[in-house]
């Protein structure tokens, strides 16, 4: 999709996937981030979510290829604009499953060439509980004339 292909207002949503063990080790190994909410079942186990939970990142990180896996954006992206507001609301647990839903809020002509888009997005785990709040930018292609 282009630029001008994003209506205001206009909802995506992904699939789920579900957040494994694997998936919080290799990130945990990727980061450095060994955390022990994170890596440390006995320790997680007398924190307030009596076990262990995702890192917040990693379901950041799993909501951006979510939504890339939709092929809505491909060769028409320019680039990861940004992001604002980011929050993470609920703990993610191993198990749960999690899946994107994308408003768009606003489209910014930049030119003949290129416009942002900005989007509303919230991960929502297997409950509809939004565990992941965030607005993010996407700088794509415009139609050619």
């Amino acid at each position: 999709m282009y630029f001008e292909d994003f209506e205001l207002g206009r909802v995506f949503e992904t699939r789920g996937r579900t957040v494994t063990e694997a998936d919080i080790v290799a990130f945990a190994g990727l980061t450095g981030d060994y955390i022990e909410l994170h890596t440390n079942e006995e320790f997680a186990k007398k924190t307030p979510y009596g076990k262990r939970i995702a890192h917040g990142a990693l379901i950041f990180s799993i909501s951006i290829g979510l939504m890339t896996q939709m092929n809505t954006v491909g060769d028409t992206v320019l680039a990861f604009y940004g992001v604002d507001r980011l929050r993470f609301t609920k703990p993610v647990f191993i198990g749960d499953t999690v899946r994107v839903v994308k408003k768009v809020l606003e489209g910014k002509d930049l030119g003949p060439s290129r416009g942002v888009v900005t989007f509303e997005t919230n991960v929502l785990n297997q409950h509809g509980v939004v565990v992941v709040a965030y607005q993010d930018k996407l700088l794509l292609k415009r139609r050619e004339a």
